[in-house]
C-alpha cells in the first residue's frame, strides 16, 4: 500500500517524528513576516497609535499590576473592568473608550464577586460587556487558547484582567532557570495581547522587602518586569487611604499618580497635584497644597488657611526650606520651587486638616509624624 501524498494529508493532525517533514510540507505556510528594515524604511512607515484601555496608564500589551497583599489591587482591577466595560471615567477622572472586558477572578467565588460588584457599581447598572470567570486552565495547558477564543468572539475587547497571575502562569519547564521561567510565563500572556492588540493586565505581588527602585520590588526575578510591556506598582501605607501608583513601560511614560481609596465604593480615585505631596506628613502636605494655590504666603496666613497652629507651620516651613521642599521670599514668605510668588491679601480658605484618626491635627505639633 502506497503512502498518501502530502496533499492528501489532513490539515490538522498529530504527527510523529518519522512523518513530521511530510506533514509540514502539506500545510500551507504563511508568508514570512519581515523582521528587518533600513532606517529609511522605518521612518517611511505609518503605524496606528497604540490602543489604550486607560489612556496614559494602561496600553495594549502585557501589564503587571503589583502591590503587597490587601493593598487594594483586586478592588482596583475590578473597578477598572467595570469602568472600561461601561465607558465610565477610570479612577474617576480618565475618559476611556468602552469595550468588552474579560475579568479572570481566579481567587474568588461568584458570591464574593457579586458582593464586590454591588459595592463598585453603586447605583449604576451592571455592564453586559464585562465577562467574569473564576476558573481558567494555566496558560501552558490551554489557558492561552481559552482566552484567545474569547477575544476572537469579542473583537472590540479593550481589556483582559488576570487576578492573580500566579494562578495562570503554569509550571516551569524542566531545567529552566528562574529568570527564563519568569520570562517565558510573561511571554505566553504577552503573545495573547500582541496577537489581538488588547491590553492584558495581570495582578501580581511585590517582595516583602522594599527597594529604592519600585521595579525591584516585583516578586520573582527581573524576567517578569523585563518581559512585560509595562509595570504598575501600587503602594499604600497600612491603615492609610492615600496611595501612589508608580507606572513605567515601553508605550507608557514613567509617572507617579496619587490616589485615594474609598472603602464604601471600593474605588481608587486620582488626586490632584504631584504624588510627592501625598507621601509627606499631613502637615507638610497641607502646607504644600496651600502654597500651590497661594504662593508667597507667610506661616501665619498658611496656618489660618489650613487650620493649624502658626508655630507648627513656622517650624515645618523652616525644616521644609532646609529640605528643599519650599523656597523663601523676602518678608518671611514661602512658595513652592518653580511657582511664581505673589503677595496674598487674605488667607485662602481650606478645609480643616484632620489626621487619619479623625482628630484635629492642630493638637499635633510634630513635623512628620
Amino acid at each position: 500500500m502506497t503512502a498518501p501524498t502530502p496533499a492528501e494529508r489532513p490539515a490538522l493532525r498529530i504527527a510523529g517524528p518519522d512523518d513530521a517533514a511530510a506533514v509540514l510540507s502539506a500545510i500551507d505556510k504563511p508568508a514570512r513576516l519581515r523582521t528587518s528594515w533600513t532606517a529609511a524604511d522605518i521612518m517611511a512607515m505609518e503605524f496606528a497609535p497604540p490602543r489604550w484601555a486607560v489612556p496614559g496608564v494602561i496600553a495594549e500589551g502585557f501589564t503587571l499590576l503589583c502591590g503587597p497583599p490587601k493593598v487594594g489591587k483586586s478592588w482596583m482591577s475590578l473597578a477598572l473592568g467595570v469602568d472600561v466595560a461601561r465607558g465610565d471615567p477610570a479612577f474617576g477622572t480618565i475618559d476611556v473608550e468602552p469595550g468588552p472586558v474579560l475579568y479572570l477572578a481566579l481567587e474568588d467565588t461568584a458570591r464574593r464577586l457579586q458582593t464586590r460588584l454591588r459595592k463598585v457599581l453603586g447605583d449604576r447598572p451592571a455592564p453586559a460587556g464585562l465577562t467574569l470567570a473564576t476558573q481558567c486552565p494555566p496558560l501552558p495547558q490551554g489557558g492561552d487558547q481559552a482566552i484567545a477564543a474569547w477575544l476572537d468572539r469579542h473583537p472590540r475587547a479593550r481589556l483582559v484582567i488576570i487576578d492573580v497571575f500566579a494562578k495562570l502562569r503554569g509550571n516551569s519547564a524542566p531545567g529552566a532557570s528562574a529568570y527564563d521561567a519568569d520570562y517565558a510565563a510573561v511571554g505566553r500572556a504577552k503573545k495573547i495581547a500582541d496577537d489581538h492588540g488588547v491590553a492584558v493586565v495581570a495582578v501580581h505581588h511585590v517582595r516583602k522587602a522594599g527597594a529604592d527602585d519600585f521595579l525591584s520590588e516585583v516578586s520573582g526575578t527581573n524576567g517578569l518586569a523585563g518581559a512585560a510591556d509595562a509595570t504598575l506598582v501600587l503602594k499604600r501605607a497600612r491603615n492609610q487611604g492615600d496611595g501612589v501608583l508608580h507606572v513605567t513601560g515601553r508605550d507608557v511614560d514613567e509617572n507617579e499618580y496619587p490616589l485615594t481609596f474609598d472603602p464604601a465604593a471600593g474605588a481608587w480615585r486620582m488626586l490632584d497635584g504631584p504624588a510627592g505631596d501625598y507621601q509627606l506628613s499631613d502637615t507638610r502636605a497641607a502646607i504644600l497644597r496651600y502654597l500651590r494655590h497661594a504662593p508667597g504666603s507667610t506661616p501665619k496666613v498658611i496656618a489660618e488657611g489650613v487650620g493649624l497652629k502658626a508655630d507648627t507651620v513656622r517650624q515645618n516651613c523652616t525644616r521644609m526650606l532646609a529640605d528643599g521642599q519650599v523656597a523663601a521670599e523676602p518678608g518671611g514668605r514661602y512658595r513652592v520651587p518653580g511657582v511664581t510668588a505673589v503677595t496674598p491679601v487674605t488667607a485662602v480658605t481650606q478645609p480643616k486638616l484632620t489626621c487619619g484618626n479623625g482628630s484635629d491635627s492642630e493638637s499635633d505639633s510634630r513635623e512628620d509624624g
